[in-house]
Parts: structure tokens; sequence; C-alpha cells
């Protein structure tokens, strides 16, 4: 606490030792910025954090802890922190996330961004495959016709298909033609 109280632009407004003190906290004091342990007795930090930024949207939560874990800094991110900060950080590097966050800037842990941007990654590929997993490769053509602006005449024509097959086809599959 004194490092924060030495800070010329920080103070700090209170303190909290399970998740529903920070949450009763959040909503008593209004903080810029909220420092989170994950590991709260209670609900925990990542549900605390949940609250806060649900019920508090100005509140900016940077998560304080000793687990590198990725599970967790996801779980942290999806709960509304904006920032994920591990214990073992120097001081300077601490006040520079707090300072960060409080300018709605987001703050990863340096050693755990690699693996996240990997991970996010990885997660849009196989989303991106999932999306065509049930399409063939003659719907597949179409749909390729259909992103060049083509007209459902001139796929059934480029295609074999009637112009009838092609709008049935876009009918079951839901996908909508505008001024066509």
């Amino acid at each position: 606490m004194t490092l924060l109280n030495d800070q010329p632009d920080m103070e700090v407004a209170g303190e909290a030792s399970t998740a529903a003190e920070a949450v009763n906290a959040a909503e008593k004091l209004s903080p810029d910025v909220t420092l989170m342990d994950i590991r709260l007795p209670g609900e925990g930090g990542i549900e605390a954090t949940r609250q806060i930024t649900a019920r508090f949207p100005l509140v900016k939560v940077v998560m304080l802890t000793s687990f590198a874990d990725d599970e967790l800094v996801m779980r942290a991110i999806n709960a509304g922190a904006v920032g994920y900060v591990l214990k073992q950080v120097g001081n300077e590097e601490l006040i520079r996330a707090i300072q960060a966050a409080a300018r709605g800037e987001s703050v990863l842990d340096p050693s755990t961004t690699a693996r996240l941007l990997t991970r996010v990654r990885e997660a849009e590929r196989k989303a991106e495959e999932d999306a065509f997993r049930e399409i063939s490769d003659r719907e597949m053509d179409v749909l390729l016709h259909l992103a060049k602006g083509k007209t459902n005449a001139e796929i059934g024509k480029l295609l074999n298909l009637s112009e009838k097959t092609v709008e049935r086809w876009l009918r079951q599959r839901s996908i909508e033609r505008s001024g066509r």
C-alpha cells in the first residue's frame, strides 16, 4: 500500500479480503482501478471481477496474481479484467500497469502475452474451419462466385445449375442477397 500511496497520482481508496468485500468496496468507493487477486476467499477474484465490471463499468480491474496460467488469464479477461499482472513484477511495472488501466489501456504480463496470442489465433483458425465444415465443395463454389458479386443466374450458368437451384440453396443456407 505504501508503494501506491507514495505515487503522486494514486491514492488507495480501500482494501478487501474477500470477493464479497471487493464488490461492496467497488460500490461504495467507486475506484478508478481495482487490483484483484484471483484467489480471494469466497466466490474468488474472477467472479468478483465479473460482478464489478457488470455493475460498475467505469471501474477498471487489474488481476494481480502469482498464477501465470493461460486458462485463468482467459477467464479473467472474459470476466472483464483489463489487465493481468504477476505478483513477481517489479514496483515500476506494477505502477505502469495501474496507470495504463486508469487510461483505459489493457495490460498483460509479458510472459503470458505470446502464449495468449497463440491461443487466440488457434481459436480463430478453428472457428473458421468449423464454419465451413458442413458445406460441400459444390456449395463452396456457389459461395465463392457469390462473394465475387455474381448474380444467381450467372452462378447457375458458370456451375451448370439452374438459377432456381442456386436460389433454393441460398435460401436453405439463409444467405441474404441485397438488391438481387
